[in-house]
């Protein structure tokens, strides 16, 4: 373990000397500022005005919803989203404080994320507005959205801070919000297409493709396509602490196709509407736990996903109004050659359909004072060819009443959410219906008269419902089971600053200090037959976390810009089940330190940039001891870009080496992620007037 602890030590010393950079460049401009001429007046790019009267400087801070939100909102769009060295959404979400990624390795390997460990199935991930679902087992594979057609991501802790939304916008420990690229024709063109090829390590071949048309003044339509496909092979290192080998995983190729349409409109009356189509499709490999000297595996995996949504919103006067619908059609073949049962071998097909529909109403009742009622209802059926299968009906009704008053310094916000919910089989029991009344308090508040300096703090109760896998998979055995009840406590503050001719032309930072139960978490344990498990809720899980993200921008000269970015998040998350045999043991794959840092400089028609994660040592087992121990990891990734035009067209290069020094790590024990890796990409725009 020394050899850990030193790389830990060194990971600090990292830390320490990018913060002392970044607070050194908050210090000087700061003191310089003070000793200024108080007659010069401050107009920060984009972040600060300045009235001056006679002696007295007036400086209005232009503030983003990141500050003034009421929830922990950390973003992630435009050109910052584009430099990251990352593929898929998963890839870019790994650089937000409080997050933990599951990845199961490789380019094919399922990848969750998990939100200040309250597990990946309390995170709702929302695509466009509408939630994605997966009632089958609860967890959305954010490795199959790719950053080709994604121009935001939003994660809230807690909720989205505004209560015009879905009631199932309410109804999730915390929210990933995902914006496709909305068609801007504000140029005068009328047609807008973006190609681009991405190769390199594990075979990677992906090309894409973005056309973007004004068919109208009031309508535009989308379409993006993309095509992939990775042999997945990589040199990894395994050890049973005795020999070291060195192997190549060969079970993780991914072929992969999407394509999506979508056409969004403004009626005469100014009010919008969306409509997208969407296919998606894929053949790959399963990567299995390194273990017992076994380095291939044969299972492989078939998904089709579509679906249909549309949403409306209208204002009229004091009143609003949001409606949104979706329909989804899930297909999954899983083969296990390595199984041979009565019928041959092994192979399970599921078949889900989800249809969703919500409407949103708004009622500006004062000019402080907002009213929103909420409804919704979602029917999940969900076919398998498994034996004795249950064959389960979901039907689910969510209602929200929120209110919110918002004054210029302070604003407070309510909501209450009643779910229903009626579960239907074919064969055998079923979960009983529920019902339950889930409570919010969200306050932001300027206590001074700048807008720099904001606090905030939220309260929220809610719960999770077990998926059809919980309560109906065959081999583990119906098993009456209890909600997972979380009840979340929040506490932090914002600030941004900004400054004129001064090497430091922007600061900010975001704090936040949290508190979370987990009540009746539910766990799959072992009955008298070891082939045969059963789900059932465990105890209590208590955590208590720090959450800090510094974001910075510099101005080195006319042509050099710099930006960095630092999180770091402290997480104390630990068994708290008085009767538990891990009682106050940190619960698995949850670090106590983790963070990154991000950098980025811009010179002329170059942009090279580098990124850090680090995550601290965890156990992969509830029980925290030597042979559960799993070691931290950390990565650096580096890439550089290339911007220029020809003939009017613009063409962008990039070079990527990702894990630069060829670390060895896991994230899931046994699951060995690869080495150093690069990827090269290319990229055209054109646009048509």
């Amino acid at each position: 373990m020394r050899r850990n602890k030193n790389a830990f030590a060194g990971v600090k010393h990292v830390f320490f000397i990018h913060f002392a950079i970044i607070w050194f460049g908050v210090s000087m401009p700061l003191f310089s500022q003070a000793q200024r001429d108080s007659t010069k007046a401050i107009q920060p790019d984009s972040l600060a005005e300045v009235n001056q009267l006679k002696e007295v400087q007036i400086r209005k801070i232009k503030t983003s919803k990141r500050q003034t939100s009421s929830t922990p909102l950390q973003i992630l769009s435009g050109n910052d989203l584009q430099k990251l060295n990352s593929l898929s959404v998963a890839d870019a979400v790994r650089f937000f404080s409080g997050v933990q990624l599951k990845d199961y390795g490789g380019i094919g390997g399922l990848k969750t994320i998990n939100v200040r460990s309250l597990g990946t199935n309390h995170t709702a991930v929302f695509y466009d507005g509408v939630q994605v679902g997966n009632a089958q087992n609860g967890q959305v594979d954010l490795g199959k959205f790719s950053l080709d057609n994604i121009e935001e991501i939003e994660l809230y802790n807690g909720q989205k801070s505004s209560i015009f939304q879905s009631a199932k916008g309410f109804a999730s420990g915390s929210s990933l919000y995902l914006k496709s690229r909305q068609p801007d024709f504000s140029d005068g063109s009328t047609h807008k297409i973006k190609a681009s090829l991405k190769g390199g390590s594990f075979g990677l071949i992906d090309p894409s493709l973005l056309w973007q048309s004004k068919i109208s003044n009031s309508v535009y339509s989308s379409l993006s396509a993309e095509y992939k496909n990775a042999n997945g092979r990589y040199k990894f290192r395994a050890t049973n602490g005795v020999y070291d080998t060195t192997a190549v995983r060969r079970d993780g190729d991914v072929e992969t196709m999407r394509l999506e349409l979508g056409l969004n409109g403004v009626l005469p009356d100014s009010s919008k509407w969306k409509v997208k189509l969407y296919g998606y499709k894929d053949n790959q490999g399963l990567p299995g736990a390194i273990v017992n000297n076994v380095f291939g595996f044969s299972q492989r995996m078939w998904n089709r996903n579509l679906f249909a949504q549309s949403s409306y919103e209208k204002t009229s006067g004091k009143y609003s109004l949001l409606a949104m619908a979706k329909y989804a059609n899930d297909y999954q073949r899983y083969l296990n050659p390595d199984i041979v049962t009565v019928d041959g071998l092994q192979e399970n097909n599921y078949h889900m359909q989800d249809v969703y529909v919500s409407v949103a109403n708004k009622l500006a009742i004062t000019k402080y004072w907002d009213v929103v009622l909420s409804a919704d209802y979602q029917w999940n059926d969900l076919k398998a060819d498994l034996y004795r299968f249950s064959y389960p009906v979901r039907n689910t009704i969510l209602t929200a009443l929120a209110t919110q008053l918002h004054f210029e310094k302070l604003d407070i916000q309510a909501n209450l959410l009643s779910t229903l919910k009626y579960d239907k089989t074919q064969s055998g029991p079923s979960d009983p219906d529920r019902n339950e009344l889930t409570p919010t308090v969200m306050v932001s508040w300027q206590p001074f008269n700048q807008k720099e300096f904001r606090l905030r703090s939220f309260y929220k109760s809610i719960f999770r419902m077990p998926t059809f896998n919980d309560l109906y998979y065959t081999s583990y055995g119906f098993t009456i089971l209890k909600p997972e009840y979380t009840k979340q406590y929040d506490l932090g503050f914002t600030y941004i600053t900004g400054y004129e001719n001064k090497l430091l032309s922007q600061f900010s930072i975001q704090a936040d200090a949290y508190y979370n139960t987990v009540k009746d978490k539910i766990a799959a344990v072992p009955s008298n037959n070891q082939a045969r498990w059963s789900m059932v809720n465990l105890g209590l899980v208590e955590i208590r976390g720090l959450d800090v993200n510094i974001q910075s921008a510099w101005r080195l000269s006319t042509l050099i810009n710099l930006t960095s970015g630092i999180t770091y998040t402290y997480q104390l998350a630990v068994d708290a089940g008085g009767m538990s045999p891990s009682y106050k043991d940190q619960i698995p794959y949850i670090p106590v330190h983790s963070g990154s840092f991000l950098a980025a400089a811009d010179y002329r028609n170059f942009s090279l940039n580098y990124s850090f994660i680090y995550t601290g040592e965890r156990y992969n087992q509830s029980t925290n001891n030597v042979y559960n121990y799993v070691r931290p990891w950390y990565t650096h990734d580096a890439a550089l870009h290339y911007r220029t035009s020809i003939h009017k067209r613009e063409v962008s290069l990039t070079a990527e080496v990702n894990n630069l020094l060829n670390q060895d790590y896991a994230i899931i024990e046994n699951f060995p992620m690869p080495g150093r890796y690069y990827r090269f990409g290319l990229t055209y725009n054109y646009s048509l007037k």
